[in-house]
């Protein structure tokens, strides 16, 4: 062989040794571990070099999730064709880097999203971007991607500095229509729309639609150094934070992770972890909604979504079974609600995952108040409260409670409907916690 051919043989190896090594990576960056449906359908022009994240060190958290709930109303046929959808969301943890997961699971069609950025807000309760901190999205090196109906995509990594317990703008073009809008709704905190292609606007004005929903957006990862893993707090309308002040973040998720921060800074020894928040306003533990796929789908169901499916999970918190008790037509079976909350736990054990579970809130006074259903409630709290349903115990029925009659709630604790907590209530929730029951791991399966 000549040495000209040599070279030539050796340039060919050295390509195509590249080539391997972007597919490689493009593979692993892609990959995610959620129970919905999980694709990347790629078309367009590649992205700007530099939108890729360098090397870094940490560990990949959830500094912020919500559950896809159903098909938003009205936009069953367009959708948001023509539309920038700018999603708020806040985040539990700080980062190096971040990705994001959007879901198409309710689209009766392709979503085609042409173009996304992420932003860190220039303040609360605002659509403006601060200087400097927009960043395109892509996706397989992509600024196109096309999510099947009944499915979701994971973002690339971008490099992007994000601030713990801050606003982040997630924003998102579609030109073509495409509905249901897989939503959350009631979530607490404004969103904004605008009218044509205005992703990469940093100033906000254009966009004078809001909205209380999460639109396609489920959840923001980040590369970060300030913890080692996430806790999910699995639950209803009493974990999404219904009866809290819109844009205060005083949900007793949020709240927990501010405890947590604090005792960290303080130097105490508590776990490093974020928190994200799986709540679904009216959520079962054993009956979903209606539709297909079901909207509102039952703990049983979404569990393995929407808490296996989250990133580096050591810890779930779940809070269900009200809604079993007061939206059943006959009166719910005490036994079957524990069967359906052990079911939960047995499939976080089967991942290492430790739960937590909290014992059920007072609702005296509520429309759906009987003696029988507080007698439900009461032989479910006595078995959680026995050590027999999970792997430790937050008491927020006893936090929460009117110490001169149990069934109800103290009343500053109370949001006025006898059945959702306060601001001040959800802060006795977190406060609630023993944070050194969220030390350690599932118990070893036998």
């Amino acid at each position: 062989m000549t040495k000209r051919h040599g070279y030539a043989l050796l340039s060919t190896i050295i390509a195509l040794i590249v080539v391997l090594s972007a597919a490689i990576y493009v593979g692993v960056d892609s990959g995610h571990g959620s129970g919905e449906s999980s694709t990347t359908t790629l078309s367009g022009a590649r992205a700007p070099h530099n939108s890729a994240a360098p090397a870094s060190s940490g560990v990949w958290v959830g500094t912020w999730s919500a559950s896809p709930v159903g098909g938003e109303p009205g936009t069953e046929t367009t959708g948001m064709a023509g539309r920038s959808v700018r999603n708020v969301v806040h985040t539990t943890i700080g980062g190096t880097s971040a990705r994001i997961t959007l879901s198409n699971l309710y689209g009766q069609s392709p979503l085609t999203i042409t173009h996304a950025t992420i932003a860190v807000a220039a303040g609360n309760g605002t659509a403006e971007a601060a200087a400097e901190t927009m960043r395109r999205l892509t996706f397989g090196g992509n600024t196109v991607v096309v999510v099947p109906a009944g499915q979701q995509v994971l973002s690339d990594t971008v490099a992007i500095r994000v601030p713990a317990y801050s606003d982040i703008l997630v924003t998102t073009y579609s030109p073509t229509a495409s509905g249901p809008v897989t939503y959350h709704p009631r979530a607490r905190q404004i969103s904004y729309a605008a009218v044509g292609d205005r992703t990469e606007d940093p100033t906000g004005t254009a966009y004078t639609e809001q909205t209380e929903y999460w639109r396609y957006l489920t959840a923001l990862d980040v590369l970060s150094d300030e913890a080692d893993g996430t806790v999910v707090a699995f639950g209803d309308s009493l974990t999404d934070g219904v009866g809290s002040t819109d844009n205060t973040n005083r949900r007793w998720p949020n709240l927990l992770s501010d405890r947590l921060h604090t005792a960290i800074e303080a130097g105490d020894d508590v776990p490093r972890y974020s928190v994200v928040n799986q709540g679904i306003g009216g959520n079962q533990v054993l009956a979903d909604g209606l539709g297909r796929p079901a909207e509102n789908e039952a703990g049983v169901s979404r569990f393995a979504r929407d808490v296996l499916g989250r990133t580096n999970v050591k810890v779930a918190v779940v809070d269900l079974g009200i809604n079993d008790i007061l939206r059943n037509p006959r009166l719910a079976d005490p036994d079957s609600v524990l069967d359906g909350l052990r079911t939960l736990v047995r499939q976080a054990h089967a991942r290492g995952i430790k739960v937590v579970g909290a014992t059920l809130m007072p609702f005296g006074g509520h429309r759906g108040y009987s003696a029988a259903r507080e007698n439900v409630r009461q032989a479910i709290n006595a078995q959680i409260r026995a050590g027999h349903v999970y792997d430790a115990v937050v008491d927020f029925d006893k936090a929460v409670q009117d110490p001169y009659d149990p069934r109800r709630f103290r009343s500053d604790y109370d949001s006025g409907d006898h059945l959702h907590p306060s601001d001040k209530g959800y802060e006795a929730m977190a406060a609630a916690f023993d944070l050194d029951s969220l030390k350690g791991s599932a118990p070893a399966q036998l």
